[in-house]
């Protein structure tokens, strides 16, 4: 085959390749995976569109074909794990509800979260506005210390014994500096 021969158009991108040496004369696509993928679709075509063939996967002996390769290939269809086989296995760790964090210092207070004035955004964009910043942690620092003074002032007790949520606070039963009204 002489070397301008060999230079052709892919049937798939319409670009000019170079066909290989050892099939050059019946190779129609280049070999870039999409026309790779579009040759074998079209070879499958040609060879279904052949009359001897278009019963190829039909048919009684077909189905018993089948059914014998299943039954000497148990379990071949079953979805595999989704872990891999050579991970190692994890063994379960015990949860000890006791256990504190170092770092983290002690505090009185509830966690951020369990505050519900730190779900309004209004409220944490005031905190952000009078320290001055925008980090979580600062903002969750002065929360718990605003809320500290605001129990200060109300005369609650800190929720070391009780919490916060479980405190009814009740005007009648007690003035403004905690003292418990007189009658309650």
């Amino acid at each position: 085959m002489s070397v301008e021969s060999s230079h052709r158009k892919c049937l798939c991108c319409r670009r000019v390749f170079t066909a290989d040496y050892r099939n050059g004369y019946h190779q129609r696509y280049c070999s870039r995976t999409d026309c790779r993928q579009a040759s074998r679709v079209a070879t499958q075509r040609k060879w279904r569109r052949k009359p001897e063939n278009r019963d190829y996967f039909r048919g009684d002996k077909e189905v018993r074909r089948v059914q014998e390769w299943r039954q000497s290939h148990p379990g071949y269809s079953k979805r595999k794990s989704p872990h891999s086989e050579q991970s190692q296995p994890v063994d379960p760790q015990t949860v000890n509800s006791e256990q504190r964090s170092c770092n983290v210092p002690s505090s009185p207070l509830p966690p951020l979260q369990d505050l519900c004035l730190t779900q309004n955004p209004a409220f944490v964009g005031l905190i952000s506005m009078v320290i001055g910043s925008t980090l979580q942690d600062d903002i969750a620092a002065t929360t718990r210390q605003v809320l500290l003074r605001g129990q200060n002032i109300l005369g609650l007790k800190v929720p070391g014994n009780t919490t916060i949520a479980s405190m009814a606070y009740d005007s009648k039963t007690s003035d403004s500096t905690g003292a418990v009204a007189p009658g309650s």
